[in-house]
Protein backbone atom coordinates (compact mmCIF):
# COMPACT_ATOMS: atom_id res chain seq x y z
CA UNK A 1 0.00 0.00 0.00
CA UNK A 2 0.87 3.70 -0.09
CA UNK A 3 0.11 6.49 2.34
CA UNK A 4 -1.41 9.87 1.59
CA UNK A 5 0.97 12.79 1.96
CA UNK A 6 -0.56 13.80 5.31
CA UNK A 7 -0.43 10.21 6.58
CA UNK A 8 -4.15 10.08 7.30
CA UNK A 9 -5.12 7.26 4.94
CA UNK A 10 -3.63 4.35 3.04
CA UNK A 11 -4.33 3.06 -0.47
CA UNK A 12 -3.94 -0.69 -0.98
CA UNK A 13 -5.09 -3.64 -3.10
CA UNK A 14 -6.71 -6.81 -1.74
CA UNK A 15 -8.68 -9.81 -2.96
CA UNK A 16 -11.12 -9.81 -0.02
CA UNK A 17 -14.25 -9.76 -2.18
CA UNK A 18 -13.22 -12.46 -4.66
CA UNK A 19 -10.02 -14.56 -4.32
CA UNK A 20 -9.07 -14.26 -8.00
CA UNK A 21 -9.71 -10.47 -8.24
CA UNK A 22 -7.86 -7.58 -6.64
CA UNK A 23 -9.83 -4.42 -5.82
CA UNK A 24 -8.38 -1.04 -4.86
CA UNK A 25 -9.18 0.09 -1.30
CA UNK A 26 -8.76 3.34 0.62
CA UNK A 27 -8.73 3.27 4.41
CA UNK A 28 -8.49 6.23 6.81
CA UNK A 29 -6.69 5.65 10.09
CA UNK A 30 -9.90 6.26 12.01
CA UNK A 31 -12.31 4.37 9.77
CA UNK A 32 -13.07 1.31 7.70
CA UNK A 33 -11.64 0.49 4.27
CA UNK A 34 -13.83 1.09 1.22
CA UNK A 35 -13.45 -0.01 -2.37
CA UNK A 36 -12.55 2.87 -4.68
CA UNK A 37 -12.06 0.76 -7.82
CA UNK A 38 -13.70 -2.62 -8.21
CA UNK A 39 -12.31 -5.13 -10.71
CA UNK A 40 -14.03 -7.75 -12.84
CA UNK A 41 -10.88 -9.15 -14.54
CA UNK A 42 -7.81 -10.86 -13.01
CA UNK A 43 -4.73 -8.69 -12.61
CA UNK A 44 -2.31 -7.27 -10.07
CA UNK A 45 -1.81 -3.69 -8.89
CA UNK A 46 1.94 -3.19 -9.02
CA UNK A 47 2.21 0.47 -8.04
CA UNK A 48 -0.20 2.90 -6.37
CA UNK A 49 0.15 6.56 -5.39
CA UNK A 50 -2.26 9.25 -4.19
CA UNK A 51 -2.24 12.73 -5.73
CA UNK A 52 -1.01 15.65 -3.58
CA UNK A 53 -4.60 16.78 -2.92
CA UNK A 54 -5.75 13.21 -2.20
CA UNK A 55 -8.56 13.39 -4.75
CA UNK A 56 -7.01 11.04 -7.32
CA UNK A 57 -4.85 7.95 -7.40
CA UNK A 58 -2.49 6.74 -10.11
CA UNK A 59 -2.21 2.97 -10.25
CA UNK A 60 -0.39 0.44 -12.42
CA UNK A 61 -2.35 -2.68 -13.25
CA UNK A 62 -0.38 -5.69 -14.49
CA UNK A 63 -2.02 -8.07 -16.92
CA UNK A 64 1.30 -9.89 -17.21
CA UNK A 65 4.88 -9.20 -16.14
CA UNK A 66 5.49 -7.20 -19.32
CA UNK A 67 2.03 -5.80 -20.05
CA UNK A 68 1.04 -3.02 -17.68
CA UNK A 69 -1.69 -0.40 -17.91
CA UNK A 70 -1.62 2.98 -16.16
CA UNK A 71 -4.84 4.39 -14.70
CA UNK A 72 -5.96 7.49 -12.81
CA UNK A 73 -8.85 6.96 -10.39
CA UNK A 74 -11.21 9.60 -9.01
CA UNK A 75 -11.32 8.74 -5.30
CA UNK A 76 -14.84 10.12 -4.75
CA UNK A 77 -16.61 8.68 -7.80
CA UNK A 78 -14.47 5.66 -8.64
CA UNK A 79 -14.27 6.79 -12.26
CA UNK A 80 -11.18 5.33 -13.94
CA UNK A 81 -9.31 6.92 -16.83
CA UNK A 82 -6.65 4.95 -18.61
CA UNK A 83 -3.38 6.86 -18.91
CA UNK A 84 -1.45 4.14 -20.72
CA UNK A 85 0.56 5.68 -23.52
CA UNK A 86 -0.16 4.46 -27.02
CA UNK A 87 2.26 1.86 -28.27
CA UNK A 88 3.33 -1.71 -27.76
CA UNK A 89 3.14 -3.75 -24.58
CA UNK A 90 5.01 -1.87 -21.90
CA UNK A 91 5.86 -1.83 -18.22
CA UNK A 92 5.32 0.95 -15.70
CA UNK A 93 7.65 0.09 -12.84
CA UNK A 94 7.10 3.24 -10.76
CA UNK A 95 4.74 6.20 -10.75
CA UNK A 96 4.87 9.52 -8.85
CA UNK A 97 2.75 12.66 -8.97
CA UNK A 98 4.66 15.90 -9.40
CA UNK A 99 3.98 18.41 -6.57
CA UNK A 100 1.51 20.40 -8.70
CA UNK A 101 -0.44 17.24 -9.56
CA UNK A 102 -0.35 18.07 -13.29
CA UNK A 103 2.10 15.33 -14.33
CA UNK A 104 3.27 11.86 -13.46
CA UNK A 105 6.87 10.74 -13.32
CA UNK A 106 7.00 7.15 -14.53
CA UNK A 107 9.54 4.38 -14.95
CA UNK A 108 8.55 2.77 -18.24
CA UNK A 109 9.75 1.04 -21.39
CA UNK A 110 7.10 2.42 -23.76
CA UNK A 111 8.66 2.38 -27.23
CA UNK A 112 12.02 1.26 -25.85
CA UNK A 113 13.93 -1.93 -25.16
CA UNK A 114 14.94 -0.63 -21.72
CA UNK A 115 13.18 1.03 -18.79
CA UNK A 116 13.68 4.80 -18.61
CA UNK A 117 12.32 7.78 -16.68
CA UNK A 118 9.67 9.97 -18.32
CA UNK A 119 7.21 12.73 -17.48
CA UNK A 120 3.58 12.13 -18.48
CA UNK A 121 1.57 15.33 -18.86
CA UNK A 122 -1.94 14.54 -17.58
CA UNK A 123 -3.57 17.25 -19.70
CA UNK A 124 -1.93 16.53 -23.05
CA UNK A 125 -0.93 12.87 -22.48
CA UNK A 126 2.55 13.74 -23.79
CA UNK A 127 5.26 11.34 -22.63
CA UNK A 128 8.61 13.11 -22.37
CA UNK A 129 11.76 11.03 -21.63
CA UNK A 130 13.90 12.52 -18.84
CA UNK A 131 16.61 9.91 -18.24
CA UNK A 132 17.58 7.10 -20.59
CA UNK A 133 20.45 4.62 -20.62
CA UNK A 134 21.57 1.45 -22.38
CA UNK A 135 20.40 -0.49 -19.32
CA UNK A 136 17.21 -0.63 -17.29
CA UNK A 137 16.62 2.31 -14.97
CA UNK A 138 14.85 1.11 -11.82
CA UNK A 139 13.67 2.20 -8.35
CA UNK A 140 12.55 5.69 -9.40
CA UNK A 141 11.90 7.92 -6.37
CA UNK A 142 10.85 11.59 -6.22
CA UNK A 143 12.11 13.89 -3.48
CA UNK A 144 9.48 15.56 -1.22
CA UNK A 145 10.31 19.01 -2.62
CA UNK A 146 9.88 17.70 -6.17
CA UNK A 147 13.27 18.99 -7.28
CA UNK A 148 15.20 15.72 -7.51
CA UNK A 149 14.78 12.11 -8.45
CA UNK A 150 16.81 9.10 -7.39
CA UNK A 151 17.12 5.95 -9.45
CA UNK A 152 19.25 2.86 -9.95
CA UNK A 153 20.86 1.85 -13.24
CA UNK A 154 20.90 -1.95 -13.55
CA UNK A 155 24.25 -2.25 -15.32
CA UNK A 156 25.26 -5.86 -16.07
CA UNK A 157 22.97 -6.86 -13.15
CA UNK A 158 24.91 -4.65 -10.70
CA UNK A 159 23.70 -1.27 -9.42
CA UNK A 160 24.65 2.34 -10.01
CA UNK A 161 22.74 4.75 -7.73
CA UNK A 162 22.13 8.24 -9.16
CA UNK A 163 20.40 11.44 -8.00
CA UNK A 164 19.34 13.91 -10.68
CA UNK A 165 18.54 17.58 -10.13
CA UNK A 166 15.41 18.02 -12.29
CA UNK A 167 15.89 21.78 -12.56
CA UNK A 168 19.53 21.66 -13.65
CA UNK A 169 19.41 18.21 -15.26
CA UNK A 170 22.68 17.33 -13.50
CA UNK A 171 23.49 13.86 -12.13
CA UNK A 172 25.42 12.68 -9.10
CA UNK A 173 26.48 9.10 -8.48
CA UNK A 174 26.55 7.66 -4.98
CA UNK A 175 29.92 7.09 -3.30
CA UNK A 176 31.42 3.65 -3.79
CA UNK A 177 30.53 1.28 -0.94
CA UNK A 178 32.30 -1.93 -1.92
CA UNK A 179 35.09 -3.23 -4.11
CA UNK A 180 32.93 -6.25 -4.92
CA UNK A 181 29.95 -5.82 -7.24
CA UNK A 182 26.70 -5.08 -5.41
CA UNK A 183 23.02 -4.23 -5.57
CA UNK A 184 21.17 -1.16 -4.29
CA UNK A 185 17.58 -1.47 -3.00
CA UNK A 186 17.27 -5.23 -3.48
CA UNK A 187 13.64 -6.15 -2.71
CA UNK A 188 12.95 -2.69 -1.22
CA UNK A 189 13.12 0.96 -2.31
CA UNK A 190 14.90 4.30 -2.05
CA UNK A 191 13.67 6.91 0.44
CA UNK A 192 14.41 10.65 0.59
CA UNK A 193 14.43 12.38 3.97
CA UNK A 194 11.57 14.88 4.57
CA UNK A 195 13.98 17.76 3.89
CA UNK A 196 15.09 16.14 0.57
CA UNK A 197 18.73 16.51 1.65
CA UNK A 198 19.46 12.86 2.35
CA UNK A 199 18.70 9.56 0.68
CA UNK A 200 18.29 6.23 2.50
CA UNK A 201 18.88 2.97 0.67
CA UNK A 202 19.94 -0.60 1.27
CA UNK A 203 23.08 -2.07 -0.21
CA UNK A 204 24.39 -5.61 -0.45
CA UNK A 205 27.33 -7.06 -2.32
CA UNK A 206 28.47 -10.59 -3.01
CA UNK A 207 30.67 -10.41 0.10
CA UNK A 208 28.55 -8.14 2.30
CA UNK A 209 25.13 -8.73 3.84
CA UNK A 210 22.45 -6.09 3.32
CA UNK A 211 22.67 -2.89 5.38
CA UNK A 212 20.92 0.48 5.32
CA UNK A 213 22.93 3.55 4.30
CA UNK A 214 22.18 7.28 4.28
CA UNK A 215 23.74 9.45 1.60
CA UNK A 216 24.10 13.11 2.57
CA UNK A 217 23.58 14.95 -0.70
CA UNK A 218 25.30 18.14 0.48
CA UNK A 219 28.36 16.41 1.93
CA UNK A 220 28.37 13.64 -0.68
CA UNK A 221 29.14 11.12 2.04
CA UNK A 222 27.33 7.85 2.77
CA UNK A 223 27.33 6.27 6.22
CA UNK A 224 26.04 2.92 7.34
CA UNK A 225 23.13 2.84 9.78
CA UNK A 226 22.95 -0.89 10.48
CA UNK A 227 25.40 -3.71 11.03
CA UNK A 228 23.91 -6.91 9.71
CA UNK A 229 25.16 -10.17 11.13
CA UNK A 230 27.45 -12.55 9.27
CA UNK A 231 26.60 -15.57 11.38
CA UNK A 232 29.93 -15.30 13.17
CA UNK A 233 31.86 -15.79 9.93
CA UNK A 234 34.71 -13.44 8.99
CA UNK A 235 33.67 -11.44 5.89
CA UNK A 236 37.18 -11.99 4.52
CA UNK A 237 36.25 -15.64 3.93
CA UNK A 238 33.43 -14.75 1.52
CA UNK A 239 34.15 -15.19 -2.18
CA UNK A 240 33.44 -12.54 -4.82
CA UNK A 241 32.51 -13.78 -8.31
CA UNK A 242 33.62 -12.63 -11.69
CA UNK A 243 31.22 -11.78 -14.48
CA UNK A 244 31.60 -14.01 -17.52
CA UNK A 245 29.70 -14.41 -20.80
CA UNK A 246 29.45 -17.82 -22.42
CA UNK A 247 28.30 -18.66 -25.97
CA UNK A 248 25.04 -20.49 -26.57
CA UNK A 249 23.43 -22.30 -29.50
CA UNK A 250 22.48 -19.18 -31.48
CA UNK A 251 25.76 -17.34 -30.82
CA UNK A 252 24.29 -15.08 -28.16
CA UNK A 253 26.51 -14.35 -25.17
CA UNK A 254 24.80 -15.36 -21.92
CA UNK A 255 25.90 -13.39 -18.83
CA UNK A 256 26.67 -15.33 -15.66
CA UNK A 257 28.34 -14.90 -12.27
CA UNK A 258 31.16 -17.40 -11.69
CA UNK A 259 32.16 -18.28 -8.11
CA UNK A 260 35.20 -20.44 -7.38
CA UNK A 261 36.76 -21.53 -4.09
CA UNK A 262 40.03 -20.22 -5.45
CA UNK A 263 42.44 -22.92 -4.32
CA UNK A 264 44.20 -24.55 -7.24
CA UNK A 265 43.93 -28.09 -5.92
CA UNK A 266 42.42 -30.06 -8.76
CA UNK A 267 39.10 -30.29 -10.51
CA UNK A 268 36.04 -29.51 -8.41
CA UNK A 269 32.34 -30.31 -8.67
CA UNK A 270 30.15 -27.47 -9.93
CA UNK A 271 26.57 -26.31 -9.37
CA UNK A 272 24.59 -24.23 -11.86
CA UNK A 273 22.20 -22.05 -9.86
CA UNK A 274 19.08 -21.07 -11.84
CA UNK A 275 17.01 -18.08 -10.74
CA UNK A 276 13.21 -18.14 -10.64
CA UNK A 277 10.69 -15.96 -12.37
CA UNK A 278 11.41 -16.47 -15.19
CA UNK A 279 11.19 -12.68 -15.03
CA UNK A 280 14.12 -12.43 -12.64
CA UNK A 281 17.85 -11.93 -12.61
CA UNK A 282 20.88 -13.38 -10.87
CA UNK A 283 22.48 -10.32 -9.30
CA UNK A 284 25.64 -9.77 -7.24
CA UNK A 285 23.98 -9.69 -3.80
CA UNK A 286 25.00 -11.65 -0.71
CA UNK A 287 23.71 -15.15 -1.39
CA UNK A 288 24.20 -17.29 1.70
CA UNK A 289 23.67 -20.55 -0.18
CA UNK A 290 26.30 -19.67 -2.78
CA UNK A 291 28.82 -18.86 -0.07
CA UNK A 292 27.91 -22.08 1.75
CA UNK A 293 28.44 -24.13 -1.40
CA UNK A 294 31.73 -22.42 -2.27
CA UNK A 295 32.94 -22.86 1.31
CA UNK A 296 32.23 -26.58 0.93
CA UNK A 297 34.36 -26.80 -2.21
CA UNK A 298 31.84 -26.34 -5.02
CA UNK A 299 32.21 -24.08 -8.02
CA UNK A 300 28.97 -22.13 -8.64
CA UNK A 301 27.75 -20.58 -11.88
CA UNK A 302 24.65 -18.32 -11.74
CA UNK A 303 23.54 -17.58 -15.32
CA UNK A 304 20.99 -15.12 -16.65
CA UNK A 305 19.58 -17.23 -19.47
CA UNK A 306 17.24 -15.76 -22.08
CA UNK A 307 14.00 -14.66 -20.48
CA UNK A 308 15.82 -12.92 -17.63
CA UNK A 309 15.13 -9.28 -16.92
CA UNK A 310 17.74 -6.51 -16.93
CA UNK A 311 18.92 -6.97 -20.52
CA UNK A 312 16.08 -5.38 -22.41
CA UNK A 313 12.54 -6.27 -23.40
CA UNK A 314 13.64 -8.31 -26.42
CA UNK A 315 15.88 -10.55 -24.31
CA UNK A 316 13.10 -11.06 -21.75
CA UNK A 317 10.73 -12.30 -24.47
CA UNK A 318 13.14 -14.83 -25.97
CA UNK A 319 11.67 -17.67 -23.85
CA UNK A 320 7.96 -16.90 -24.29
CA UNK A 321 5.58 -19.84 -24.84
CA UNK A 322 6.89 -21.95 -27.74
CA UNK A 323 10.46 -20.64 -27.18
CA UNK A 324 10.51 -21.99 -23.61
CA UNK A 325 13.05 -24.72 -24.27
CA UNK A 326 15.55 -22.29 -25.81
CA UNK A 327 16.28 -21.09 -22.27
CA UNK A 328 16.88 -24.68 -21.20
CA UNK A 329 19.38 -24.98 -24.07
CA UNK A 330 21.16 -21.98 -22.54
CA UNK A 331 21.57 -24.06 -19.36
CA UNK A 332 23.06 -26.89 -21.37
CA UNK A 333 25.58 -24.47 -22.85
CA UNK A 334 26.41 -23.23 -19.36
CA UNK A 335 27.33 -26.83 -18.58
CA UNK A 336 29.41 -27.03 -21.76
CA UNK A 337 31.29 -23.87 -20.72
CA UNK A 338 31.93 -25.23 -17.21
CA UNK A 339 33.21 -28.53 -18.58
CA UNK A 340 35.97 -26.61 -20.39
CA UNK A 341 37.22 -24.84 -17.25
CA UNK A 342 40.46 -26.21 -15.84
CA UNK A 343 39.21 -26.20 -12.24
CA UNK A 344 35.93 -28.05 -12.92
CA UNK A 345 35.33 -31.78 -13.11
CA UNK A 346 33.21 -32.27 -16.24
CA UNK A 347 31.58 -35.37 -14.79
CA UNK A 348 30.43 -33.72 -11.56
CA UNK A 349 27.87 -31.09 -12.52
CA UNK A 350 24.58 -30.40 -10.73
CA UNK A 351 21.70 -28.05 -11.53
CA UNK A 352 19.83 -26.26 -8.73
CA UNK A 353 16.78 -23.99 -8.78
CA UNK A 354 13.63 -22.91 -6.98
CA UNK A 355 10.08 -22.12 -8.14
CA UNK A 356 10.33 -21.53 -11.90
CA UNK A 357 14.01 -22.33 -11.43
CA UNK A 358 12.83 -25.74 -10.24
CA UNK A 359 11.05 -26.21 -13.55
CA UNK A 360 14.31 -25.36 -15.29
CA UNK A 361 16.12 -27.97 -13.21
CA UNK A 362 13.65 -30.67 -14.22
CA UNK A 363 13.63 -29.54 -17.86
CA UNK A 364 17.43 -29.69 -17.93
CA UNK A 365 17.47 -33.17 -16.39
CA UNK A 366 14.96 -34.48 -18.94
CA UNK A 367 16.29 -32.66 -22.01
CA UNK A 368 20.03 -33.11 -21.42
CA UNK A 369 20.35 -36.06 -19.02
CA UNK A 370 23.91 -36.82 -20.09
CA UNK A 371 25.20 -33.54 -18.61
CA UNK A 372 24.12 -33.88 -14.99
CA UNK A 373 25.26 -35.89 -11.99
CA UNK A 374 22.57 -34.49 -9.67
CA UNK A 375 19.72 -31.99 -9.39
CA UNK A 376 18.01 -29.99 -6.61
CA UNK A 377 14.43 -28.83 -7.14
CA UNK A 378 12.90 -26.48 -4.54
CA UNK A 379 9.17 -25.63 -4.80
CA UNK A 380 9.49 -26.34 -8.51
CA UNK A 381 6.97 -26.92 -11.29
CA UNK A 382 6.91 -30.43 -12.75
CA UNK A 383 4.19 -29.64 -15.31
CA UNK A 384 3.07 -26.22 -16.52
CA UNK A 385 -0.32 -27.79 -17.26
CA UNK A 386 -1.04 -29.00 -13.74
CA UNK A 387 0.57 -25.85 -12.34
CA UNK A 388 -1.82 -23.61 -14.28
CA UNK A 389 -4.76 -25.80 -13.33
CA UNK A 390 -3.99 -25.71 -9.63
CA UNK A 391 -2.24 -22.42 -8.87
CA UNK A 392 -4.17 -19.69 -7.05
CA UNK A 393 -6.93 -18.22 -9.23
CA UNK A 394 -5.53 -14.70 -9.19
CA UNK A 395 -2.26 -15.93 -10.74
CA UNK A 396 -3.44 -18.08 -13.65
CA UNK A 397 -4.06 -15.41 -16.29
CA UNK A 398 -0.86 -13.63 -15.29
CA UNK A 399 1.19 -16.81 -15.73
CA UNK A 400 -0.53 -17.89 -18.94
CA UNK A 401 0.73 -14.72 -20.58
CA UNK A 402 4.27 -16.03 -20.04
CA UNK A 403 3.93 -19.80 -20.38
CA UNK A 404 1.02 -20.15 -22.80
CA UNK A 405 -2.65 -20.84 -22.14
CA UNK A 406 -4.35 -24.12 -21.40
CA UNK A 407 -6.90 -23.29 -24.07
CA UNK A 408 -4.50 -22.61 -26.93
CA UNK A 409 -1.12 -24.09 -25.99
CA UNK A 410 -1.95 -27.21 -24.00
CA UNK A 411 -0.43 -29.67 -26.48
CA UNK A 412 2.90 -27.84 -26.39
CA UNK A 413 2.84 -27.51 -22.61
CA UNK A 414 2.16 -31.23 -22.25
CA UNK A 415 5.01 -32.02 -24.63
CA UNK A 416 7.63 -30.10 -22.63
CA UNK A 417 6.33 -31.08 -19.16
CA UNK A 418 9.10 -32.82 -17.20
CA UNK A 419 6.51 -35.06 -15.52
CA UNK A 420 5.77 -36.55 -18.94
CA UNK A 421 9.48 -37.29 -19.53
CA UNK A 422 10.44 -38.66 -16.13
CA UNK A 423 11.85 -41.78 -17.79
CA UNK A 424 14.70 -39.61 -19.11
CA UNK A 425 15.86 -38.56 -15.63
CA UNK A 426 18.85 -40.64 -14.56
CA UNK A 427 20.59 -38.27 -12.11
CA UNK A 428 19.75 -38.42 -8.39
CA UNK A 429 17.31 -35.67 -7.45
CA UNK A 430 16.50 -33.81 -4.23
CA UNK A 431 13.01 -32.30 -4.03
CA UNK A 432 11.99 -29.80 -1.32
CA UNK A 433 8.53 -28.26 -0.97
CA UNK A 434 6.28 -26.39 1.44
CA UNK A 435 2.99 -28.09 2.29
CA UNK A 436 1.10 -24.76 2.15
CA UNK A 437 2.45 -23.43 -1.15
CA UNK A 438 -0.29 -21.35 -2.86
CA UNK A 439 1.77 -20.62 -5.97
CA UNK A 440 3.20 -24.02 -6.85
CA UNK A 441 1.01 -26.56 -5.04
CA UNK A 442 2.62 -29.49 -3.24
CA UNK A 443 1.09 -31.83 -5.82
CA UNK A 444 3.72 -30.67 -8.33
CA UNK A 445 6.40 -32.27 -6.15
CA UNK A 446 4.39 -35.31 -5.12
CA UNK A 447 3.56 -36.42 -8.66
CA UNK A 448 7.23 -36.10 -9.62
CA UNK A 449 8.59 -37.97 -6.61
CA UNK A 450 6.06 -40.78 -6.95
CA UNK A 451 6.97 -41.27 -10.60
CA UNK A 452 10.72 -41.27 -9.91
CA UNK A 453 10.39 -43.75 -7.07
CA UNK A 454 8.35 -46.05 -9.29
CA UNK A 455 11.34 -46.08 -11.64
CA UNK A 456 13.92 -46.57 -8.86
CA UNK A 457 15.61 -43.23 -9.57
CA UNK A 458 17.36 -42.01 -6.38
CA UNK A 459 15.26 -39.17 -4.95
CA UNK A 460 15.25 -37.42 -1.59
CA UNK A 461 11.97 -35.72 -0.69
CA UNK A 462 11.70 -33.12 2.06
CA UNK A 463 8.35 -31.47 2.89
CA UNK A 464 7.97 -28.69 5.45
CA UNK A 465 4.47 -28.63 6.92
CA UNK A 466 4.84 -25.00 8.08
CA UNK A 467 6.18 -23.47 4.86
CA UNK A 468 4.60 -22.01 1.74
CA UNK A 469 6.41 -20.99 -1.44
CA UNK A 470 10.00 -21.33 -0.30
CA UNK A 471 12.01 -22.01 2.82
CA UNK A 472 11.61 -18.98 5.06
CA UNK A 473 11.83 -20.04 8.69
CA UNK A 474 15.28 -20.21 10.23
CA UNK A 475 14.76 -23.65 11.78
CA UNK A 476 13.77 -25.02 8.38
CA UNK A 477 16.75 -23.41 6.66
CA UNK A 478 19.03 -24.99 9.23
CA UNK A 479 17.40 -28.32 8.47
CA UNK A 480 17.30 -28.03 4.68
CA UNK A 481 20.55 -26.49 3.54
CA UNK A 482 22.96 -28.88 5.29
CA UNK A 483 20.88 -31.69 3.78
CA UNK A 484 21.33 -30.11 0.34
CA UNK A 485 25.11 -29.91 0.75
CA UNK A 486 25.20 -33.50 2.04
CA UNK A 487 23.17 -34.62 -0.98
CA UNK A 488 25.43 -32.80 -3.44
CA UNK A 489 28.58 -34.01 -1.71
CA UNK A 490 27.33 -37.59 -1.86
CA UNK A 491 26.45 -37.55 -5.54
CA UNK A 492 29.14 -35.22 -6.88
Amino acid sequence: GTWSQDGSQILFAANRREPRLFDLYLQPLDGAARIVWQQDQPGFFYHKVLSPDGRSAAVVRAESSFRHTLWEIDIDTGDARERTHEGDDARYEAVWYTPDGHSLLVNTDVGSDFLYVARLDLETSTLEPIVQADWDIEQLTLSPDGRSIAYVVNEESGSKLVVRDLEGASDRSAPSLSEAPGVVALMDHLQFAPDSGRLAFSFTSTTRTSDIYVWGLETDEAFVCTRSAHGGLPPATFVAPRLIHYPTFDDRAIPAWFYSPGQDDGRRPAVILVHGGPEGQSQPFFHFLVQYLVHNGFVVLAPNVRGSTGYGKEYSHLDDVEKRMDSVADLAHAAHWLRKQSGVDANRLAVYGGSYGGFMVLAALTSYPELWAAGVDIVGISSLVTFLQNTSGYRRAHREAEYGSLEHDREFLERIAPINQVDKIVAPLMVIHGANDPRVPLGEAEQLVNSLRARDVPVEFLVFDDEGHGIVKLANKLAAFPRIVEFLTKHL
